[in-house]
């Protein structure tokens, strides 16, 4: 296929305008998300692939994945769906009930522990299976609840590729020592005693372990740092406040992004080196390099049938 013929093609074109990008994301699709592509259709042979993704808070997860839906649709003819960690979180009444029994900082979604892992294993063994008919379920983050059953996704068949995104996909817990000296002000003040951070981490070392192991593949979208990170989600609020005079404030948001400061630092530092891809991000979010874990640069897509 020449460069007009992809040019040409609608579905991709659609996609970035959906997305808000700019017509110069096309070259970050040619350079990173396609050769991406060729490489999981090139392991996605025999059994549903399960891919993990796994990148920080505003990093472009669900952008990378949708792109990745539509170049594997279109390239290579495989059938793929998206599953977020985010949509496997508990309901708002049972994190009240984890929050009353536990510790209150679990009022708040997002760390391991506010996640329903049996339902999340439960439908990656049914995916594995090769099952039809699979109901993914959606959280409703507006209302901080999960959605209406009416408002699941249905996939009619079965799947070649999943994709399982979500912002500590991959993460391992961390040591005692480690979990000793609070991180933040939130752990300093509010987990005085560890006992939230230590849940998490056990959390980590029990449930989420088979959750976490579940991907064939696992692709990494590193952040800069944790400066950054934070930068991108008072970016995004910033836009959500301008669009719908909602969210949160920097001081409100500060204090959010830091029940999820330990767990991003911990995986800047320790799954680069497991990352079966890793895609490492300048802080305007440009792909500054794209490797696989033996250092084999991907960045030119085999040739395909045109």
């Amino acid at each position: 296929m020449t460069a007009a013929e992809r040019e040409a093609r609608g579905p991709i074109d659609a996609l970035i305008a959906a997305e808000g990008l700019p017509a110069s994301y096309r070259a970050t699709i040619e350079a990173h998300w396609r050769p991406l592509a060729h490489a999981i259709a090139a392991r996605a042979t025999g059994l549903p692939l399960i891919v993990g993704v796994s990148g920080s808070q505003g990093s472009g997860k669900s952008t990378l994945c949708r792109m990745l839906e539509a170049l594997l649709a279109e390239d290579h003819g495989l059938r793929v769906a998206t599953l977020s960690l985010d949509d496997l979180y508990l309901t708002r009444a049972a994190r009240a009930e984890l929050a009353a029994s536990v510790h209150p900082l679990f009022a708040t979604r997002g760390v391991p522990g506010t996640h329903d892992v049996a339902l999340g294993l439960s439908l990656l063994d049914a995916v594995r299976a090769g099952q039809a008919g699979l109901v993914f379920p959606r959280f409703d983050k507006a209302a901080d609840d999960r959605a209406p059953e009416a408002e699941w996704q249905t996939l009619t068949a079965p799947v070649d590729v999943l994709l399982f995104e979500g912002w500590c996909m991959g993460a391992r817990p961390q040591t005692a020592a480690d979990l000793a000296i609070p991180l933040n002000r939130l752990e300093a003040e509010e987990d005085a005693g560890g006992i939230w951070r230590a849940h998490v981490n056990a959390a980590l070392a029990g449930p989420y372990r088979a959750l976490f192991d579940a991907p064939d593949l696992m692709v990494m979208l590193a952040a800069p740092g944790f400066e950054a990170v934070l930068g991108w989600r008072q970016l995004q609020e910033a836009k959500l406040r301008a669009r719908s005079g909602g969210g949160m404030s920097d001081a409100e948001l500060a204090r959010f992004v830091m029940h999820y400061e330990r767990i991003t630092r911990h995986l800047l530092a320790d799954l680069p080196g497991r990352a079966d891809v890793l895609i490492a991000l300048g802080e305007d979010h440009a792909v500054t390099a794209a490797r696989h874990r033996a250092d084999q640069t991907i960045s030119t897509p085999q040739p395909r049938p045109s």
